[in-house]
């Protein structure tokens, strides 16, 4: 009988395992999300694992030995729980796969109110309010100068989340 399992995959072979399985006719399931995060001073939107190094897989432990998978390029080890891989709930990957991607930011990514160091240019040193994004590339700060408060933009490399 067919069931959900849970398996540890070798750091950045995911899909490699992921392939290879799939052409020993084993349904793969392997959750994506959106996240934005900066890459090279741009915010870019990119998909990742929601479960990174995990994957879901379905097949029949009598048709294909457990021994059969774990040898499959890639693939580190079943998720045990004592001797016996753990089984995955139906409902849970029902849930998975009906699941909307959402996009949410990278925790690093400043958000509108937080506070951020500027560490280059003419301002560099000095604590500032992430206010908005500007473009891809730069965001807007509001600056406090001379007890005044100034809204400058910087590029996204000249600052940092506090």
């Amino acid at each position: 009988m067919e069931s959900w399992y849970l398996l540890y995959c070798k750091r950045g072979q995911l899909t490699r395992a992921k392939e290879h399985l799939e052409r020993q006719a084993v349904h793969c399931l392997s959750p994506m999300i959106a996240l934005e995060k900066l890459v090279r001073g741009k915010r870019t939107q990119v998909n990742e694992p929601l479960f990174p190094n995990y994957l879901f897989v379905e097949f029949d432990p009598e048709a294909i030995h457990t021994t059969t998978i774990s040898a499959t390029r890639g693939v580190s080890h079943f998720v045990r729980f004592g001797n016996l891989p753990a089984t995955v709930p139906q409902d849970v990957i029902e849930a998975l796969q009906t699941q909307a991607m959402i996009t949410l930011p990278a925790p690093t990514l400043p958000q509108p109110g937080d506070r951020v160091l500027i560490t280059a240019g003419a301002f560099e040193g000095l604590k500032a309010i992430f206010t908005e994004p500007d473009g891809e590339a730069r965001s807007m700060l509001l600056l406090n100068l001379l007890n005044k408060q100034i809204v400058r933009s910087l590029d996204n490399r000249q600052f940092q989340k506090l």
